[in-house]
């Protein structure tokens, strides 16, 4: 019997990771093509024959996913696999349904299939949407584990948007390196954070060899997870956030249930800004659906450089890209802030969009009175540029996590929005790291 072909949809994460673990030296299946989506301009490249292995000498072509149904149909595909991230279940199935009604089989690969085991404990931090605050809980559990004299070793979940092959394997120890490795601003986002923290990070493509490249250099390796896709690794202790601000996601997104299930210590992030009947109704979907997972009360404080730049003036607020767009969050920490320090009025960005801009606002129609700060290429950090430049406001709230100020030239005054992780609940994280600690000893 021939091999068995597969094409895998994905967003440029999670697809290359299964393909890498389970499809690459497999015989028993040809991979023919990746579909993407998500992503800008990612389709139309091609998986490179140095990552994709022996059997696959020309590499394989990453398609968009709005080919799926004929390219099923001219590869003769007998199965689809999906793998990607932040997708309602409603969606979920009707591609399942697309896909079935094409003639494969649809496939989901589950943990035990596509998680890797590390030689050194490991933590890992996963959530059930994108913009929960994942970021800010893996940095509180790294300054847990220093202060009790661990190395650390972050691995990020993957975003290579650039030269796949140059991004096997990242190693991320100052902010240089973000240049060196032609980061985005979605990237920067994610891994400036840590670096000014003295986190050392990696990320990239194949995540076995960034997994044995980072145990090289820590005592404990900390999974930072991307959007709400499950961990990579096998953690000896799994912790996923949730978010009160979209109470009930936890049960309508894909794969937010298997991080729910999967988890050893929940993390109710933004209480402080949340209801409180919202806060109820996510413990409640959590608790009945993981009973014996510990649940910590957690807090998002903001702070801002410069207050008197939002009290009383018209303002511009820049937020996360990815949260705002498929992570379907109406604000974040930039509106919080406005209100805080009364601002007069927040400026609709839409009229001043500038080229790729207005193709985010068109696809993803309900991100309304906000700027994503989106940066996947170079075209779109220059109209972003002229978004912010152009927009008719007094000041600009930048709640990115990065210094967006470095990125692109803000000719307006402006002031930055950060948040970190203030726990409410004892026992908390440190008691929960340090006994996974001795009992992996």
């Amino acid at each position: 019997m021939g091999r068995k072909k597969v094409i895998i949809m994905g967003a440029a994460g999670r697809d290359f990771h299964n393909f890498n673990v389970f499809f690459r030296d497999n015989r028993e299946f040809e991979v023919a093509a990746f579909t993407a989506t998500q992503i800008p301009d990612i389709e139309g490249r091609v998986y490179p024959k140095e990552l994709a292995g022996k059997l696959y000498p020309k590499g394989i072509p990453i398609e968009s996913e709005e080919k799926l149904v004929p390219l099923i149909l001219k590869t003769k595909a007998e199965i689809v696999v999906f793998a990607y991230s932040d997708t309602k279940y409603e969606v979920l199935m009707q591609k399942s349904a697309a896909v079935n009604a094409a003639g494969a089989d649809f496939w989901l690969m589950g943990a035990e299939t596509t998680m890797l085991k590390s030689k050194k404990p490991l933590i890992a931090v996963c959530a059930v949407r994108t913009g929960c605050g994942k970021s800010q809980t893996t940095r509180r559990v790294c300054e847990i584990l220093k202060g009790m004299g661990k190395k650390v070793a972050v691995i990020r979940h993957p975003m290579p948007y650039g030269n796949l092959v140059e991004q096997t394997v990242q190693k991320f120890e100052k902010i240089e390196d973000l240049e060196k490795h032609k980061c985005t601003i979605e990237e920067m986002e994610e891994y400036e954070p840590h670096i000014a923290r003295g986190n050392l990070l990696f990320a990239g493509v194949d995540y076995g060899k960034i997994l044995k490249e980072a145990e090289k250099h820590a005592d404990v390796i900390v999974w930072d997870g991307g959007n709400n896709d499950y961990s990579f690794y096998k953690a000896d202790l799994y912790i996923t956030v949730v978010d009160p601000h979209r109470a009930g996601h936890e049960k309508l997104y894909y794969p937010s249930g298997i991080n729910v299930m999967l988890a050893d210590a929940f993390v109710i992030n933004k209480e402080d800004s949340a209801e409180m009947e919202k806060i109820e109704e996510v413990q409640k979907n959590i608790s009945e659906a993981n009973p014996k997972a510990a649940i910590i009360h957690a807090n998002s404080p903001i702070s801002v450089s410069n207050p008197g730049l939002i009290t009383g003036k018209r303002v511009l607020v820049i937020e996360d890209g990815p949260t705002l767009t498929h992570g379907e969050m109406k604000y974040g920490a930039g509106i919080v802030a406005a209100r805080k320090f009364g601002a007069k009025e927040i400026i609709d960005p839409r009229p001043f969009l500038v080229g790729k801009l207005k193709e985010t606002f068109e696809h993803y129609p309900n991100i309304g009175t906000l700027l994503p700060a989106m940066g996947y290429g170079e075209q779109q950090v220059r109209d972003l540029e002229a978004t912010i430049n152009a927009c008719d406001c007094d000041s600009v709230i930048v709640a990115t996590p990065i210094d967006l100020s470095r990125i692109v030239k803000i000719k307006k005054p402006f002031t930055r929005v950060t948040y970190d992780l203030e726990e409410k609940t004892k026992p908390g994280l440190e008691e929960l790291i340090a006994k996974t600690l001795k009992n992996r000893k």
